[in-house]
């Protein structure tokens, strides 16, 4: 992952998928490449091996079972999720809970196969015990703002300044902040308050013009960055 993080849920919305899905991919990548700054999708599980190979900006599933190989009909694994072409996942989005001893379990397989890990978790207690299960970020996001358009950085700034400070005992772990991010200021007030970057939702999917939001998230990210380097 390079900071700053933005990473782009396409959840299940209608534009999420088919030629539709690609589209938005696409004036994503030209965005991305434009700054110079990655953009991380996280996408439908059958839009993975199809954007692998359409755009160049890293695929992540929204979701892994932890099952081994077998007899478990209807389960998206790890193994399948990299051989489909995926960089890595998200683990417990507030909309798919699983249980803590499934998200070891899918971490493990994760970490062995190389392959990058989100986990979602709703309060800053828990960004400590599920850092040190060593997946790759922890993205905070308080599920009552999730969609809200009111965002954690402005509402809640407090979650995100304590979750800073609960990663900061586990070294290697990024932290992202989420839920009702809608504009560059949001982005720029999480990562000064010491988030690597943002996920967001809706407010490119559901957008008229997702390329120009993703422009304004991209240049707020880097600005409160080189803010923050010049800083230190």
């Amino acid at each position: 992952m390079k900071k700053p993080i933005i990473l782009i849920n396409f959840k299940a919305y209608e534009n999420s998928f088919g030629k539709k899905g690609v589209d938005i991919a696409k004036r994503i990548e030209k965005v991305s490449t434009e700054y110079s700054t990655e953009v991380i999708l996280s996408v439908p599980a059958t839009m993975i091996p199809i954007l692998s190979q359409e755009v160049s900006l890293p695929i992540y599933a929204q979701h892994v079972d932890s099952y081994p190989l077998g007899a478990h009909t209807g389960s998206l694994l790890p193994e399948m999720i990299k051989e489909a072409g995926a960089k890595g996942t998200l683990l417990n989005h507030s909309e798919k809970r699983i249980r803590a001893d499934e998200i070891h379990d899918a971490l493990i397989r994760l970490n062995r196969l190389g392959l990058e890990s989100v986990v979602c978790v709703d309060r800053y207690e828990l960004v400590e015990p599920m850092a040190l299960l060593k997946p790759t970020a922890i993205l905070i996001e308080p599920p009552e703002l999730i969609g809200s358009g009111i965002s954690v950085s402005k509402a809640k700034p407090e979650v995100i300044t304590n979750a800073v400070k609960e990663i900061s005992k586990v070294p290697g772990v990024f932290i992202i902040a989420g839920a009702g991010i809608s504009s560059g200021e949001d982005v720029y007030t999480a990562v000064k308050l010491g988030a690597d970057g943002i996920g967001v939702a809706s407010a490119v999917m559901k957008a008229k013009e997702p390329e120009k939001v993703v422009e304004d998230f991209i240049k707020s990210g880097i600005k409160a960055m080189d803010e923050k380097n010049d800083r230190n």
